[in-house]
């Protein structure tokens, strides 16, 4: 029964590792991409008697080109697969003629490479169609190509994207409901996991205070990984729906319309659970361990819904096991006596609403499974939205002309620092190895794919640099290990591979690692395997990443702080059109979009939040003051979560007498959430935040009042989500403001629980 028992645990986890299994698909098709390029052309070779650069050529572009193309729809995605042909066709024949004329040649590929980032700005085309200029170009300066191979080159570019454009754009694209499934599943599973966090705290001892940190800390984490989730599934239902409406074939489904309600009503109640467990255990008035009983009682409420959740559970159980999990806790929530912690009171509660929230969203999950194959087909994307924008800088709202009050876009000072940066990467590359420049002219021109700042930069070089150290160590292992056994080298080659492009989008340095790793068993292939040269490679990714930070910090350079703050601006503003559209929507004003699609975006612009906060996150000691930024992003993510609680709530609600007294409260609590704009903007006389307490308490009192009962309810949990926003900004104002004049932003992470 235990081993049962840990299987299902264990399949469980798996499942929340890779939603939808996006990178598990995307490394499967550029790997089995490869193997095809590489076969067509090993026996073009066979025919032809060119040499083996024509094979590891067209493998390259089969990679380049899968990774590359990240369209959302699969109709743009085979046109730009398409499409990369036509620069990459340019750029061999100029790399061709001008490989002898070594100045010129690199005068051009720093030109090149310039144009590669520039292009960016037009989107994921722009993005696919750069690299489809620098690869190819780089090679042919790479392989010395001569004007005779150049026909081959060519067939050698066709054939490496025609395999890619062959199995991810036919063969092997993905269906859009089969991908749905999966990350139903996976969403289910990352439920699972906040709760078996949430047991671990209620479970760990009262006196083991570092216990109990580590279990909240674990609550947080798994909390992120479900919005993340949460974020992915929406974002699919929202490509579904528009699918289905530009296909007047496929006949609405009302189960299926309502599911990213039902999505956010089980992530907004998973939260709810997670931080009311945390005020549990950080409730200051509780002498000692929690009763035992209420802690027995708790535990098993959690529990039940940790085994609904569990992947594999049937519908008619998972029905059963929730039922159990409200029963577990029914004497908790029905007791109002005056002995009872509110605390405890209101996991109890929140075990309930999520229980609630699990048993509505069940079904209409369980139609869209069965419903899998009704839709049309239409594709669906290879990797998260977030992680391709964060890899291809592709947000045109940023990318103006440089008029703006950004000044330069983003695409064109990257596109000035990387043209300085591979510059001096080709001059210091080629006197540290004459043969190997190139992997700095590599390591200096990826430096600036998916950053915004110059503490992007650093960070990515750092990542590089210890991943290509790992990778030196494990190639050679497995170099001296395979020595002399072809078959098995040409296996480990593609898994290395395949493992490189499935942790791309998790980590830069996973990637590097196991990139070195190939490079270490392709020099054993071909009998040119030796120490001194993945040392050397060592060194010139050393020098590139240098030579990259170096034009980060000194060319154009944008501060790690601007950009966090200018993500913190756009945060705000769409915090704040969520908050305008639900009060139009709950007073019956018609609102400027949806309140629940302006929530997504609003999510969009916190994961940008984050990403700008990691470099200040830096465990580097001369970086000062990174504990104000972390906190303001656990702010913001708590003022999205109530904001989001708002926008579902004003699905249901109209009451338009309430303007009067919900306006002013709604009103004060977003110039509140502005005037954090001003703190962070460094305003020397930021406007003064004041707390909304007595017009949410009018609000309030109105919405006690109201003549329809069945109304009331839904009132007073919109005046309660107001209030909590109000407490948690007006506790981070007066926290700032009091930290002013110290270090930069330097706030305490300990201040105050209200933010986590």
């Amino acid at each position: 029964m235990r081993v049962r028992a840990w299987a299902e645990e264990l399949r469980t986890r798996v499942t929340g590792v890779d939603p939808g299994l996006t990178r598990l698909a995307l490394a499967g098709v550029a790997t089995a991409s490869m193997v095809l390029a590489a076969g067509v052309m090993s026996v073009v070779r066979l025919l032809t008697g060119q040499a083996v650069t024509v094979v590891l050529f067209a493998a390259v572009l089969a990679m380049i080109s899968n990774l590359a193309v990240n369209e959302p729809d699969l109709g743009r995605r085979r046109v730009t697969t398409a499409l990369m042909l036509l620069p990459a066709a340019g750029s061999i024949a100029l790399g061709t003629l001008l490989a002898s004329n070594r100045i010129v040649g690199d005068v051009v590929f720093v030109a090149v490479m310039m144009a590669a980032v520039w292009i960016r700005r037009y989107g994921p085309r722009g993005f696919a169609l750069g690299m489809a200029m620098f690869m190819p170009y780089f090679f042919t300066q790479f392989l010395q190509a001569k004007p005779a191979q150049l026909p081959w080159l060519m067939l050698a570019a066709a054939v490496g994207i025609g395999s890619t454009l062959l199995l991810r754009c036919y063969l092997l694209a993905e269906d859009p409901d089969k991908v749905l499934q999966r990350l139903l599943r996976a969403f289910r599973a990352h439920v699972h996991a906040v709760t078996t966090a949430v047991i671990d705290v209620l479970e760990a001892p009262a006196d083991d205070q570092r216990a109990i940190d580590a279990a909240l800390r674990d609550v947080h984490d798994r909390r992120v990984r479900l919005n993340d989730t949460a974020l992915l599934l929406v974002d699919r239902l929202e490509r579904r729906r528009d699918a289905r409406a530009d296909d007047e074939d496929t006949p609405d489904d009302p189960e299926i319309e309502r599911l990213d309600v039902d999505v956010l009503d089980v992530e907004l109640a998973a939260e709810r659970l997670a931080v009311s467990t945390r005020r549990l255990a950080d409730d200051p008035e509780r002498e000692g361990p929690l009763d035992a009983e209420v802690r027995r009682r708790l535990v098993a409420g959690v529990r039940g819904i940790g085994a609904a959740t569990a992947t594999g559970t049937p519908p008619a159980l998972r029905e059963a096991l929730l039922a159990g999990a409200r029963r577990s806790v029914t004497p908790l929530t029905a007791e109002s006596s005056g002995e009872q912690r509110d605390r405890a009171q209101r996991v109890a509660f929140a075990v309930t609403r999520l229980a609630d929230a699990l048993d509505a969203a069940r079904v209409a999950a369980d139609v869209e499974v069965q419903a899998g194959h009704r839709g049309a087909h239409r594709g669906a994307p290879t990797e998260e939205p977030e992680e391709a924008a964060k890899d291809q800088d592709d947000d045109p709202d940023d990318d103006t002309d440089g008029t703006g009050d950004r000044g330069l876009a983003l695409t064109t000072r990257q596109a000035i620092q990387v043209g300085v940066a591979t510059s001096l990467a080709i001059v210091v590359g080629e006197l540290v190895s004459p043969a190997r420049w190139y992997w700095a002219v590599v390591a200096a021109f990826v430096m600036f794919a998916g950053t915004a700042s110059r503490g992007d930069v650093l960070a990515r070089g750092w990542q590089r640099l210890v991943g290509t150290v790992g990778g030196v160590v494990a190639g050679m292992l497995l170099a001296f290990l395979v020595g002399g056994h072809v078959v098995v080298t040409v296996v480990l080659l593609f898994v290395c591979v395949f493992l490189a492009l499935y942790l791309l989008r998790v980590s830069q340095g996973l990637m590097a690692f196991w990139i070195t790793a190939v490079l270490a068993l392709l020099y054993g292939l071909i009998g040119q395997f030796s120490v001194e040269t993945l040392v050397l490679r060592v060194e010139e990714t050393a020098v590139g990443g240098a030579l990259g930070a170096l034009a980060g910090f000194l060319v154009l350079p944008k501060k790690t702080r601007t950009a966090f703050v200018e993500a913190f601006d756009d945060t705000v503003d769409a915090i704040d059109d969520v908050l305008c559209a639900a009060a139009d929507a709950i007073t019956g004003r018609p609102p400027a979009a949806p309140p629940v699609e302006l929530a997504r975006e609003m999510d969009d612009r916190l994961g940008t939040l984050r990403q700008r906060a990691k470099p200040l996150d830096s465990p580097l000691p001369w970086r000062r003051g990174r504990g104000g930024y972390q906190r303001a992003v656990r702010v913001l993510t708590a003022v999205d979560h109530y904001a989001r609680a708002l926008a579902r709530l004003s699905d249901r609600i109209v009451a338009p007498g309430w303007a009067v007294t919900l306006d002013p409260a709604m009103d004060r609590v977003r110039a509140n959430i502005d005037g954090l704009r001003e703190l962070f903007d460094g305003a020397e006389d930021p406007a003064e935040v004041r707390p909304a307490e007595q017009l949410v308490d009018a609000a309030e009192a109105w919405a006690a009042r109201t003549d329809d009962p069945s109304l009331r309810p839904a009132l007073l949990a919109v005046v309660r989500v107001l209030r909590r926003i109000d407490q948690i900004v007006v506790r981070l104002d007066r926290d700032l403001r009091g930290s002013r004049g110290e270090d930069e932003l330097a706030v305490s992470p300990g201040g105050g629980s209200e933010a986590r």
